[in-house]
């Protein structure tokens, strides 16, 4: 549809409040604080997340929950839909995120074989809906670790989650040990019954695959129907095996074999079995042999041999730094850069692939002897997430930090610290501590003493500005969030002194800086604005249009602020051209007092000249 027809339709929309269309619903979703623009369904296409306006997607979030890996609330993220209310909330307004992996049990949804467990189906998707009434989109996660808790001895130090007793028993597996294990992945390689487990399901022994496929697809089934038409559209797809891993190979075989031969039609059976469900519209969140990008235990992967997988499949991986956490393998702190060029090989194994990824866990652990590291680490994560430049050269090379890149951190447990999990059924082995599993202990909140939820981790690097949607396609995007290691500001990416109105406006706040080339649609830009950027401190120098405390955003206001769409009190940035194919710009500040309007002319004309002579 040309530019001109859009921009009248918006016109239409704002003067008549919506646009009904015979057969079709309003164009304003059923969420709180929606704008015309809000609660389309998400495609992939040209290697983007795109909502229905045509706009650019990044999805930040977190995973919901690791207690799913718990029996205490019998594979449950949450306790009530009340809580799930409660951690919707706090996720958005605490945390940030616009999106989460939602965790589900294959055991708790299929304990007898044959037989669905409605009970537990009706409350999972009943605090699925929690999240969707809060404007937060969700994929589902049929979530594993060392394929099944059943495995493990009451005794043992370890245990598992994912398949059904009946699924083990089937095995008669041997009795577990991991030998000499510090840690509990070892598990995944030197457990001789997870091993063989392992193996049993990708090659369907006793029909195990099978099983699995039938009650996920009857699960899809079930979540589809149980939802609203309004819920439904903020699914965005299905994780439909968590970490997969081969177990042990074939004679002959390996990784890249393996995910040829027994991975990937795994996943086209599955996606077979969405569309059946009647999720054909929504994608696959595919994952690779777990260790394919590894920075210590590295096979060959990521689908080398799939071919282009195109718009129903989207590449999804996970990063954790395990020379970090080893404590050994690295023993200072995460520096500068320090992950970019792991998640551009995520990035390009996504375009090589012909559609768009996303790391749907990353994270460091809270506790134990590496927990130290965790500030820097994860800064330089969502830096790697932000941009494939390093802050340092940001500024000099602004037009290789590519697209945004989407994530989802690991974990957010409300009960973390709260837990009263008996450890493999035994009474004897009551955990209360961490996330309550194989000594996690990496939630981002946790609730006090009042019942309220907390942040255990710098609001200022888990609340972030991020481009939540472009309306054109994102050039390049950084973000200086001034997060602390202890008492040390943290700034990776100052503002050069080439650029001294810019610089001063900034001073020692937080800003973001994005680039954009506008599209044809009417729908305006979004970022997310962090609660460290009420509207009285908050500044705009854009292309635009300049502003100090942004007014409230119409569709005659170029540069505005609004509610995000769920009623938490969040909020955006609203970021408004009338052109196509054109270059934007946006500084986004809180370290501005009262900037008046010759600095900020100043700083525009700065940013006009710096972008002119970046983006040629």
């Amino acid at each position: 549809m040309p530019n001109i027809r859009l921009r009248l339709l918006t016109v239409l929309v704002v003067l008549f409040g919506s646009l009904t269309v015979s057969g079709a619903g309003p164009a304003t979703a059923a969420v709180p604080h929606s704008l015309w623009f809000d609660g389309t369904a998400l495609t992939v296409s040209n290697g983007r997340f795109v909502d229905g306006q045509g706009r650019e997607v990044v999805l930040r979030g977190y995973n919901v929950s690791g207690e799913t890996k718990l029996d205490e609330n019998h594979g449950l993220p949450f306790a009530s839909v009340a809580d799930a209310k409660k951690s919707a909330t706090a996720l958005r307004a605490l945390g940030g995120g616009n999106s989460v992996r939602f965790l589900l049990s294959w055991a708790y949804a299929e304990p007898v074989r044959g037989q669905l467990d409605t009970a537990y189906l009706a409350a999972a998707t009943a605090q699925m809906g929690a999240f969707l009434d809060a404007g937060i989109r969700v994929y589902p996660d049929f979530h594993q670790d060392l394929y099944s808790r059943y495995l493990f001895d009451s005794d043992s130090w370890y245990t598992g989650d994912g398949a059904p007793q009946w699924a083990v028993d089937l095995g008669n597996y041997p009795d577990e040990s991991c030998g000499i294990c510090f840690l509990w992945g070892q598990n995944i390689t030197q457990n001789g019954a997870v091993k063989a487990a392992q193996y049993d399901f990708w090659h369907n022994a006793h029909g195990l695959q099978d099983s699995f496929l039938t009650t996920a697809q009857k699960t899809m089934a079930y979540i589809k129907q149980n939802l609203s038409a309004e819920q439904f559209t903020g699914v965005l797809g299905f994780d439909p095996y968590n970490e997969p891993y081969a177990g042990t190979y074939d004679s002959g075989q390996a990784s890249r074999t393996w995910e040829r031969d027994l991975l990937w039609p795994f996943y086209v059976k599955f996606r077979a079995r969405m569309d059946a469900a009647g999720w054909t519209d929504k994608p696959a969140f595919v994952e690779p042999n777990l260790f394919w990008n590894g920075n210590v235990s590295k096979e060959e992967g990521g689908l080398l041999d799939a071919g282009a997988i195109g718009s129903r499949y989207v590449f999804n991986t996970h990063f954790y730094d395990q020379k970090a956490i080893s404590g050994v393998l690295m023993w200072g702190n995460a520096s500068d850069g320090q992950y970019v060029s792991d998640f551009a090989t995520v990035r390009d194994r996504a375009s090589a692939l012909g559609t768009t990824a996303i790391v749907s866990e990353f994270g460091h652990p809270l506790n134990g002897s590496t927990a130290g590291k965790a500030p820097t680490v994860l800064k330089a994560m969502y830096q790697a997430l932000d941009s494939r430049v390093k802050g340092a050269n940001w500024w000099s090379t602004p037009a290789t930090s590519g697209p945004v890149l989407s994530g989802s951190q690991w974990q957010w447990d409300i009960y973390n610290g709260r837990h009263s999990e008996l450890m493999n059924g035994n009474p004897d082995k009551v955990l209360t501590t961490g996330d309550a599993w194989n000594d996690e202990d990496l939630s981002a909140v946790r609730l006090d003493d009042s019942g309220k939820a907390v942040l255990r981790q710098d609001a200022r690097l888990l609340d972030r500005v991020y481009p939540s949607a472009t309306s054109g396609s994102t050039l390049a995007f950084t973000y200086e969030d001034r997060s602390r290691d202890g008492s040390t500001t943290l700034t990776w990416n100052p503002v050069p002194s080439s650029l001294p109105n810019v610089s001063s406006l900034v001073g020692s706040g937080q800003y973001s800086l994005l680039v954009w080339r506008s599209g044809s649609g009417s729908a305006p830009t979004e970022l997310h604005l962090p609660a460290s950027f009420p509207n009285a401190s908050t500044t705009v120098v854009s292309d635009l249009g300049t502003a100090y405390a942004p007014p409230a955003y119409t569709s005659t206001t170029s540069v505005g602020t609004t509610a995000e769409p769920g009623g938490t009190g969040s909020r955006r940035l609203l970021l408004t051209d009338t052109d196509s194919a054109t270059l934007h710009y946006a500084l986004v500040t809180n370290g501005a007092a009262s900037p008046s309007a010759t600095v900020l002319n100043a700083a525009k004309s700065e940013l006009a000249a710096w972008m002119a002579s970046k983006f040629a």
